[in-house]
């Protein structure tokens, strides 16, 4: 079973210039929605998500994809994230069932040849809810300079019985990178930690 979708929303950004200092080149986001019928809501409390996670996440995935691949070459991407809301009448469990799967995931993963797993949220909201889409390096965790956020919103999405399932791409991290990586953080402590046992 597929998953009925309403609309497809595209947001993209692009920033020259961080605190008055223009860049090294620009940097652009692109985030891709899908405002999906919640399949589970009105139902109650249902024990088994599976047959819809089966039914129709790998469809959505890919899906979601081709729309962010056209926005922004796969080989440009290198920061990468999901995010998903769901509207009242549903559970924040059904929008993990969606962006938790390796079905709906590994699509964006194969397509930009990443290594990363897909920083997330998930949570629920009404229409017109900021939606923040956290990413991080596609081959590292530990490069910050790839730490950014998304954020963009939808005025009608998520209506009660519905979804709004997201993914982020990123051509490159902030634009004047300057705390360094957590592999940096590592060897300053390991020093410190022997400077003192010295002492």
């Amino acid at each position: 079973m597929s998953f009925e979708i309403r609309k497809i929303v595209t947001y993209r950004e692009t920033t020259y210039i961080e605190a008055g200092k223009a860049g090294d080149k620009p940097v652009t986001m692109v985030g891709v929605a899908a405002v999906v019928t919640n399949p589970w809501a009105g139902r109650g409390f249902v024990e088994d998500l599976s047959p819809e996670i089966r039914g129709g996440c790998s469809e959505l995935g890919e899906l979601i994809v081709k729309h962010v691949l056209d926005e922004i070459g796969g080989e440009q991407v290198e920061a990468y994230g999901k995010a998903a809301v769901v509207g009242a009448e549903g559970e924040i469990e059904h929008a993990s069932a969606i962006i938790h799967t390796l079905r709906f995931g590994n699509h964006f993963r194969e397509a930009v040849d990443a290594k990363s797993y897909l920083s997330f949220t998930n949570k629920r909201g009404a229409p017109g809810t900021s939606i923040q889409v956290p990413m991080m390096h596609k081959h590292d965790e530990g490069f910050r300079s790839h730490y950014i956020t998304l954020e963009m919103r939808i005025e009608d999405a998520p209506r009660a019985d519905e979804i709004v399932v997201v993914l982020g791409a990123a051509d490159g991290g902030r634009l004047h990178p300057r705390i360094g990586n957590r592999y940096q953080d590592l060897k300053e402590l390991a020093e410190e930690a022997e400077q003192a046992a010295q002492q």
